[in-house]
């Protein structure tokens, strides 16, 4: 099967109700199907629940009721939420499916028939949250290495996978194939790990200690080990999930998305696995990291566990979908703050993007009577061209960043072309054009220039904001699918014949407060110094912390004098690039009019490399030189913001470079 695509999440535990976490492969993994639906691959994206295993009849026996009533009323929270978030999944699995376990008896059977599998007397440490064994030089002080939760001695007779025998063809595979593990810091992991003597996996548990599972098919009295019987869903939903005549030419899966805490049951148990039963290993494992909240790790005892639909009501599901990916590079560590999430909704979603819309649509009302013009070549200008090279380039530059798993790059190149259109409207300035019916060719031009570069954001922002723009197509009047083939070629400027009137509507993201309510688990946490748990003052903009604004009685005063020995200039940005290992600083070479310097300038948060080259700053030219992370920095670049950037002083005239600004 020519141009597949299959994407996978983890099949998530229904042992408590879905958070955060959750949230997040589950986003990433539609971004990605809806992306290469887009680009005209047959897609299979499948996600879905882990319901057998000890930590599932536990939490069933607490609830007062069996395994399956308690995975039946958890099952809707987990589907409600992905409808909530607009995840577009081909298959939701549960691992009670009848089908399923037909599968799972299957594939043990084909290993027992191989003799990979054996019968042997087993004394451990094992752990109850894990549902793992633990060797005893594993342990430490009677904790499991992983959760560091007490673990208990177990003697029994179980089943072994033959495990060890492929230890050194996975690690050669993973050494031919850079990209099998994801990102590089996780292959190297489970290359070490595979640095010692691999040992055989426990395949089974005694239905005397576990009955809730899938019973072997060569031995009725145990059941098959949760993992072994969770990881086999990403090829029994093929089977029976699947609607495609060729299901099966989906494997090798194109990429299975998991948290790092579960990167060894994938990246070794699922691959020695399919060694075992001689089928393809999949192209791609991305282990991604964790979310904290201000910095502490969520649980429910700290009462800082967040809860998606609760942001969701109070932002909408595109701005949590958003932020997510947005703030921290996919497979690193994050944090989670409502002061870091209102600010990046105030300024990148309200101001930038939905203020261009709004600008746009608004400006084709008024001034060409709610259609979008042809554009007079003659009136057309190098500021035209440089807008329509940055959207004409979007999609591609956007493959390339999610080829690598690069979902805050991608939505940093769609935030640079909104931010670039915007400043396009600022130097153009259609209302004056339209005061003069002479410049009617060139309002028309602008107009255009600015309706074009609203389609090319519209796809661009379909995997990402489904919602927004589904509405974003609507007013501009397009006719297309996002769930379909729209783009097996890159769109192309001007191909695209308007027809429709446009419309203005409603903002796509009105401008909201800081909630003061808690946006984790309703119940009240015994940590106050969460954020989540304070009253924030509700009219915080985007530009400040939690702390109450300085003031000018707060600041020591200067004299003339003192001022006047800083030396301000007009200079130009050359060149930028990002500095290795920090996602806030950039290098930039910049022209000062009698020389060129090397600044290293906080902003990369704010800014994308290509939307700054070219532009004309301000910067402090005396400053005495220092070194940020290695880097020589000679001089400062001006920008606005209390504790992050919001923007970067600009001139609203054309000014020498060089010029000494007073």
């Amino acid at each position: 099967m020519p141009n597949t695509f299959y994407v996978t999440t983890p099949i998530y535990y229904v042992n408590d109700v879905p958070h955060i976490g959750h949230a997040y492969t589950t986003i990433a993994a539609d971004v990605l199907a809806r992306f290469h639906r887009l680009r005209g691959y047959d897609v299979f994206f499948l996600t879905g629940l882990d319901e057998h295993g000890q930590k599932v009849q536990q939490a069933a026996a607490k609830a007062g009721c069996d395994p399956q009533t308690h995975c039946d009323r958890l099952m809707p929270k987990f589907k409600n939420l992905w409808t909530q978030l607009n995840i577009s999944q081909d298959g939701f699995i549960r691992t009670t499916d009848a089908h399923h376990q037909t599968v799972v008896q299957r594939c043990l059977q084909t290993l027992f028939d191989k003799g990979l599998i054996y019968l042997a007397e087993y004394t451990g440490w094992y752990c109850t949250f894990d549902e793992r064994f633990w060797t005893e030089k594993d342990v430490e002080q009677g904790l499991c290495p992983d959760c560091r939760r007490p673990v208990e001695q177990v003697s029994e007779r179980n089943y072994f996978f033959r495990m060890s025998q492929f230890q050194d063809r996975l690690k050669n595979h993973i050494q031919t194939h850079p990209g099998f593990i994801q990102p590089d810091s996780r292959r190297n992991e489970v290359l070490g790990f595979l640095q010692k003597p691999l040992e055989d996996l426990s395949i089974s548990r005694p239905k005397s200690r576990l009955s809730w599972g899938i019973e072997l098919p060569f031995d009725r009295d145990c059941v098959a080990y949760v993992w072994v019987d969770a990881l086999v869903n990403y090829l029994s939903a093929l089977e029976y999930l699947s609607t495609h005549k060729n299901a099966a030419g989906f494997w090798p899966a194109s990429v299975h998305l998991v948290g790092k805490d579960i990167l060894t049951t994938h990246a070794v148990y699922w691959s020695t696995m399919l060694m075992g039963m001689e089928r393809p290993l999949p192209q791609s494992i991305f282990a991604h990291g964790w979310w904290t909240v201000d910095g502490e790790k969520m649980s429910k005892s700290r009462g800082n566990v967040i809860d998606p639909y609760a942001i969701v009501e109070a932002f909408g599901t595109d701005a949590f979908r958003y932020f997510l990916l947005r703030e921290v590079p996919f497979g690193q560590d994050g944090d989670f703050s409502l002061t870091a999430f209102h600010r990046r909704y105030q300024a990148e979603l309200a101001n930038d993007l939905g203020n261009l819309v709004s600008r746009t649509l608004a400006m084709l009302g008024n001034f060409s009577k709610h259609m979008i013009p042809r554009p007079d070549p003659q009136t057309e200008i190098e500021l035209d061209h440089q807008l329509q090279q940055a959207a004409s380039t979007l999609c591609e530059i956007i493959a390339a960043h999610l080829h690598r798993f690069e979902f805050h790059r991608a939505l940093e190149a769609i935030l640079g072309l909104v931010q670039l259109a915007n400043q396009y409207i600022d130097k153009t300035a259609p209302w004056v054009l339209a005061k003069d019916p002479a410049k009617t060719p060139r309002l028309q031009t602008v107009l255009f220039y600015l309706a074009e570069t609203l389609r090319f954001l519209t796809y661009a922002l379909s995997p990402f904001l489904p919602h927004t723009a589904e509405i974003m197509k609507t007013r501009l009047g397009l006719t297309v699918d996002f769930l379909a083939s729209t783009l097996p070629n890159y769109p192309a400027w001007g191909e695209y014949a308007y027809t429709n009137p446009v419309t203005k509507g409603e903002a796509l993201f009105p401008k909201k407060d800081m909630p003061s309510t808690n946006a984790s688990q309703p119940s009240p946490s015994p940590t106050p110094s969460s954020s989540l748990e304070k009253n924030e003052p509700a009219s915080v903009s985007s530009s400040q912390s939690s702390q109450p604004p300085m003031t000018t009685d707060d600041l020591p005063l200067i004299g003339i004098e003192e001022f006047q020995k800083v030396q301000l200039k007009v200079a130009k940005i050359l060149t930028v690039e990002r500095v290795p290992k920090s996602a806030k600083l950039l290098k930039l070479q910049v022209d000062i009019g009698t020389e060129q310097r090397q600044i290293v300038a906080g902003i990369g948060k704010k800014y994308a490399p290509e939307e700054l080259v070219g532009r004309t700053i301000v910067v402090v030219a005396n400053l005495k030189p220092a070194k940020l992370m290695g880097i020589e920095s000679q001089g400062m670049v001006l920008a606005a913001g209390d504790k992050d950037v919001l923007g970067l002083l600009a001139l609203s005239e054309d000014i020498p470079i060089g010029t000494k600004v007073k």
